[in-house]
C-alpha cells in the first residue's frame, strides 16, 4: 500500500526528473486536449525516473463567462491531484478545483478521510505485508500562467505541452517557456506560430515547389466581408478564382477540424456566415446541403477564413478477408488519385526521423471530425513496405 508516487528518489539513488503535463485551454479543442493530456500523464506515470504532475490551463474568469480577453494574462494554471484529473470535461475539472479548496469542504473531506483511514489501518495492520499509507490531503493549487512558469523553472522540470489550439500551438506558451529557460516538448515558437497560420505555412513551403511539394490554391477573406457583402457574389467569385464547384472553408488560424466545412452552394455559405454572425459554438449535423456530422466552430470567431478547392480523396475500406492468412488490410481503388497520409517526424534540425505513416478512416461525411482524429476513430497504420494494399 505504500506508494512511491511522491518520492523524489528512486531505488538507485538518482533524483527523479520532474515533468508537468499541461492541457485544457479555452478553445473548441479543449476536451480533446483533456483526453490527450490525461493519456500522456497516465503513461508517464509508468516511468520510475519521472515525477509527473498534471496541470489544467483554464480561463481566469471560468468557462461560463463571455470574457473576450484571450491574452496569456487571462489564464490560470491549476496543478491537480490524481482524484481531480479523471473527469469528462475541462469544465468539470475546473469546477472540482474550486470545490476542493472550499474551507468547509476541505474540513469535511479531511475528517472523513481520517475516519476511513483509521478503520482500514486497524484491519490491515494484522497483515505482514502492510507498511502503512502515504495518502495525503493533496489540494489543487491555482497559479497565474506566469507564476506557474516560475514554479516550473524553480522545480527544474520539463513541460509536456498537450494544449490543443490557441496559445498551446501558436507559439505563446513556447515563447514564455523559452524565455524562462524551461525545456518543453514540441516545436519552438517560430515553427509553432508559422504552422498555426495556414497562409503563413503555405508561404513558408512555397519554395519547395521545385521539389514536387505543392500547396493548394487559397483565397483569404475577412470575416467582416462575409457578414456584410453579397454571399452570392462571393460564391461566384470563389468558384471562378479557385476553378472549383465546391469549396472547403476553414479558419486561417486554428487547429484540426474546427470550423472546417465543405460548401456546395451559396446557401451553404449563408449557413456558415450566419454561424459566424451568431458566434455559434457548433454547426448542427446536416444543416448544409449534404449530410454531415456536427462541426465544431472556433471560439472566438476567426478574423479571417481560407477558401480552397475541395479535393476528393479515395475512400479507404478495411478488407474483411485476411491477406496471407495473417490480418485484414486496407483497400482503395484510386478513383480520385488522392489519398491523405499523415507522417509524424521527431528529432532536431538535421537529425529528423519519420514515424510510420498512418491514415484515418472516416466513418461519414467529407471532413474528419475531432472524434475521428483523436477519440478512437478507425485509425490504421498504412504499411508502406507492401505493394498489395491497393487494387
Amino acid at each position: 500500500m505504500q506508494s512511491a508516487k511522491q518520492a523524489l528518489i528512486i531505488p538507485n539513488g538518482t533524483c527523479k526528473q520532474k515533468a508537468f503535463v499541461i492541457f485544457g485551454g479555452d478553445t473548441s479543442e479543449r476536451q480533446v486536449s483533456l483526453m490527450s493530456g490525461t493519456n500522456v500523464w497516465l503513461n508517464l506515470q509508468g516511468f520510475d525516473d519521472l515525477d509527473v504532475t498534471p496541470c489544467l490551463l483554464a480561463p481566469s474568469n471560468g468557462y461560463s463567462s463571455h470574457n473576450e480577453d484571450f491574452s496569456e494574462s487571462s489564464r490560470d494554471v491549476w496543478t491537480l491531484p490524481y482524484s481531480l484529473v479523471l473527469r469528462h470535461t475541462t469544465e468539470e475539472v475546473h469546477a472540482a478545483c474550486f470545490e476542493a479548496i472550499e474551507p468547509e469542504r476541505v474540513e469535511i473531506t479531511s475528517r472523513l478521510r481520517n475516519q476511513v483511514m483509521k478503520e482500514l489501518e486497524r484491519a490491515l495492520s494484522k497483515q505482514d505485508w502492510f507498511a502503512g499509507f502515504d495518502i495525503t490531503d493533496e489540494q489543487p493549487i491555482k497559479y497565474s500562467l506566469q507564476q506557474w512558469i516560475d514554479y516550473v523553472k524553480e522545480a527544474k522540470a520539463v513541460v509536456f505541452i498537450a494544449v490543443h489550439g490557441g496559445i498551446g500551438e501558436d507559439g505563446t506558451i513556447q515563447s514564455l517557456l523559452e524565455s524562462a529557460g524551461v525545456p518543453y516538448t514540441g516545436p519552438g515558437p517560430i515553427a509553432s506560430r508559422t504552422c498555426m497560420d495556414k497562409v503563413a505555412t503555405s508561404l513558408a513551403v512555397d519554395h519547395l515547389a521545385s521539389y514536387g511539394i505543392h500547396t493548394i490554391p487559397k483565397d483569404v477573406r475577412a470575416r467582416e466581408e462575409l457578414l456584410k457583402s453579397s454571399l452570392v457574389d462571393i460564391w461566384n467569385d470563389l468558384k471562378a478564382k479557385l476553378q472549383t464547384e465546391t469549396v472547403c472553408v476553414k479558419p486561417a488560424r486554428d487547429g484540426c477540424s474546427t470550423g472546417v466545412a465543405r460548401l456546395r452552394c451559396p446557401e451553404d455559405l449563408e449557413v456558415y456566415a450566419n454561424a459566424l454572425r451568431g458566434t455559434l459554438p457548433r454547426l448542427p449535423a446536416n444543416c448544409l446541403s449534404k449530410a454531415h456530422g456536427v462541426i465544431e466552430m472556433p471560439v472566438p470567431p476567426p478574423e479571417s477564413l481560407i477558401f480552397e478547392p475541395f479535393i476528393e480523396t479515395d475512400e479507404i475500406i478495411i478488407s474483411n478477408k485476411s491477406w496471407n492468412d495473417s490480418t485484414r488490410h486496407l483497400v482503395w481503388k484510386g478513383e480520385n488519385e488522392w489519398l491523405e497520409v499523415t507522417v509524424g517526424v521527431v528529432g532536431k534540425r538535421g537529425e529528423m526521423h519519420s514515424l510510420n505513416p498512418s491514415i484515418t478512416v472516416k466513418e461519414s461525411g467529407d471532413i474528419l471530425s475531432l472524434e475521428e482524429k483523436f477519440q478512437g476513430g478507425n485509425w490504421n497504420q498504412l504499411d508502406t513496405t507492401s505493394s498489395n494494399n491497393h487494387e
